[in-house]
């Protein structure tokens, strides 16, 4: 019983370790929402997203959660004219990150739900294990 109970503790964790990076993208998002390009027509910074995965550990003989892959997001960077920019292209024209912070900050609740069930699970199993320790006292 207690290796079934370790196995959710396991399980668990790699769901917390999972959203725990996905909120760093997300917060590096955030903070980058608002940059240009450092030169004419540049580039600004561009959305990441975080992809996950479920890896099998054998040792525990169950799917756990991992993060696949950091990948840059390819939509489109929105224009705004300014042409007083020192990023703005010939026409005038600056290009906007692709962030949306609507998007980001739906992406961080569901992070944070995702994080709160895997951290109710660990109380749940913690507190199952206690129970049988007391019962064996």
């Amino acid at each position: 019983m207690s290796a079934d109970l370790n196995t959710s503790l396991t399980i668990s964790a790699s769901g917390m370790t999972a959203q725990t990076t996905r909120l760093r993208v997300i917060a590096q998002n955030i903070a980058n929402q608002d940059t240009t390009g450092g030169s004419p027509g540049a580039d600004p910074y561009q959305r990441r997203t975080v992809t996950f995965q479920t890896k099998l550990d054998r040792a525990l003989g169950a799917d756990t959660v991992q993060v696949k892959s950091i990948d840059r997001d390819q939509a489109e960077f929105p224009k705004r004219y300014d042409p007083s920019n020192p990023s703005a292209d010939a026409q005038g024209y600056v290009k906007q990150s692709n962030v949306n912070s609507l998007v980001e900050m739906l992406d961080m609740r569901e992070a944070q739900r995702s994080y709160s069930a895997n951290v109710a699970v660990m109380q749940a199993a913690r507190s199952m294990l206690n129970r049988t320790i007391d019962l064996l006292k």
